[in-house]
């Protein structure tokens, strides 16, 4: 009777451990925070597909855009954590926010397993055609020569673009007007219409405007020059040195993923990041790959948060 007992209790123990080892069984959610259409969301549609690739099961996206990506991002914070629900959040969603908001609906640094880093999306400086400056060092001088006549658009209120602002005025030294607009359309459309001389838009969003001559870019954000624009300096090129503003992207899971799971997501991304193919096509949307797993979330999160108050206190950003 006893060794009954055993041996039931052994075909259930590898039941349970096959049932558990076989993940994943089913689709697997990512939630992109962003509204559809954007860049953000183009990668993660690359991702999803990418992903379902390498696991064996369908990655399906699903948008939950709005507050600035906390709607979404609280929904993978409530979700299971079976790995089924993951999310493509930006460090809008887990510095950005919390730096500039009084009260948010999660701790971004606990609420979350990282599966991995895996990049940042880089912006550009870009003004008018009709701005006489082909660099940045003569925006500057022309701002100086005439302080009330230039302001600068971003695609939102403490977003990565208002930062970039703010850092360029930290920086150089200036007081140039923030013009906040409800998103990157409305901003890049009064830039071509010449409403603003100055925005700061994603790389992705850029390009095509610069290759027909609608904008000018003076320079990217981040610390090596885009794929895309390959002529167009950094700032710290163009002499403003340890200058950057850019919106790296994470996946995650809601916190408690089971190890193994965790280990199988992050082996997958792992791979699908280091796949040359997937590399070309993500710098194809002004994307620069780097792979970091994040072993030490919660620290780095919030030493973030800590800097983005510092400059947001600085230069008076406010969330919407």
């Amino acid at each position: 009777m006893r060794l009954s007992k055993i041996i039931a209790c052994a075909v259930l123990t590898c039941s349970a451990m096959s049932v558990h080892a076989a993940y994943p069984e089913q689709t697997i959610t990512l939630i992109a925070p962003f509204p559809a259409g954007g860049a953000a969301d183009v990668i993660a549609r690359l991702l999803a597909k990418e992903l379902g690739d390498k696991l064996g099961k369908s990655v399906v996206v699903e948008n939950k855009s709005g507050a600035g990506s906390t709607i979404g991002a609280t929904y993978v914070a409530n979700a299971k954590p079976d790995g089924y629900t993951i999310l493509l959040g930006s460090n809008s969603t887990f510095v950005l926010n919390p730096a500039l908001m009084d009260k948010m609906p999660y701790d971004s640094s606990t609420a979350f397993d990282p599966i991995g880093k895996i990049g940042t999306l880089g912006l550009a400086l870009i003004v008018n055609p009709n701005v006489p400056a082909k660099n940045v060092a003569e925006l500057v001088a022309l701002i100086k020569a005439n302080p009330d006549k230039y302001s600068y658009g971003s695609y939102g209120n403490g977003t990565t673009s208002n930062f970039a602002g703010a850092l360029f005025n930290h920086f150089t030294g200036l007081k140039v007007t923030h013009i906040p607009y409800k998103g990157s359309a409305p901003e890049m459309n009064d830039l071509i219409g010449g409403q603003i001389p100055i925005a700061y838009d994603t790389i992705l969003a850029t390009t095509p405007q610069a290759r027909n001559g609608r904008v000018r870019p003076l320079a990217v954000t981040g610390l090596q020059r885009s794929a895309l624009l390959p002529d167009v300096p950094t700032m710290d090129e163009s002499g403003y040195k340890g200058y950057e503003a850019v919106a790296w992207q994470a996946i995650v899971g809601p916190k408690g993923l089971p190890k193994d799971v965790k280990d199988r997501l992050q082996a997958a991304l792992s791979a699908v990041i280091a796949d040359p193919v997937v590399k070309e096509k993500m710098q194809q949307t002004g994307f620069d790959i780097l792979w970091n797993p994040m072993p030490n979330w919660p620290q780095d999160i919030k030493a973030e948060i800590a800097e983005a108050k510092k400059i947001a206190a600085q230069a008076n950003i406010k969330a919407d």
